[in-house]
């Protein structure tokens, strides 16, 4: 599958792959990620709600967005039928008005997550390294601390333990005032099938996993974007 999913978006000249696609590789990988549909009408977007189980959640699905929520095409939490055909007009309108230019496939459907401690898991290319693997804690914290580690593919277990312990922010994961501790083990072999799936993929120039919610009975990706190198 992997090797269709690159190749059809380079028919179509794109590099960078949707999250129904990013998801796709990274299942096949043995990466746990949400289930995660494309509908590209309000009935098929029903039909697959469904068939996930409410409640669930809707993003725009766009290779001209590059942040969903800055253009109000992201609905969490939609309970039931009624609520996911309003939410879907609610992006379908806000996405209009926001970036009237941006090509719209459609919108994705996958399951809510139970949440967990927010954690973000990335691929990068270096050019004298090649891929680079980072890890460090997820959603806005990523942004705002920049408390990252990083290791060279491919990654030894050692390596996964040590990137793991070694952020500031590690105490979050151990359990903090009265939080849950996260599935270490869950996280670091993440990571392994992080540094396979880079190592067996160079055509990915980056991929970043956030957030990944991390609890105490594993860990699933709930956002997922990948990125191909230039076609040379």
């Amino acid at each position: 599958m992997t090797a269709e999913v690159i190749a059809a978006a380079r028919a179509e000249q794109r590099t960078l792959l949707s999250e129904v696609e990013a998801k796709q590789l990274l299942a096949e990988a043995g990466v746990n990620v949400t289930e995660t549909r494309l509908a590209t009408s309000i009935d098929e977007a029903a039909a697959h709600a469904a068939e996930l189980g409410y409640p669930v959640a809707l993003k725009v699905v766009s290779d001209s967005i590059t942040h969903k929520t800055d253009v109000g095409g992201v609905e969490l939490g939609v309970a039931d039928e009624a609520a996911l055909r309003d939410a879907y007009l609610r992006i379908h309108e806000r996405v209009t008005a926001a970036a009237p230019n941006a090509d719209v496939q459609g919108v994705s459907v996958q399951p809510m997550a139970e949440a967990g401690a927010e954690v973000i898991l990335g691929i990068t290319q270096d050019q004298q390294f090649g891929p680079v693997l980072m890890f460090g804690l997820g959603g806005v914290f990523v942004e705002v601390l920049k408390d990252v580690a990083f290791r060279i593919v491919p990654l030894e277990p050692r390596d996964a333990s040590e990137m793991v312990r070694e952020i500031q922010g590690f105490p979050v994961l151990e359990g903090f005032r009265g939080t849950p501790a996260a599935n270490l083990d869950a996280i670091e072999s993440m990571l392994l099938k992080l540094s396979e799936f880079a190592e067996a993929n160079p055509e990915i120039a980056e991929l970043d996993l956030n957030p990944v919610f991390a609890r105490p009975d594993g860990a699933v990706a709930v956002d997922a974007r990948i990125l191909l190198t230039a076609e040379s």
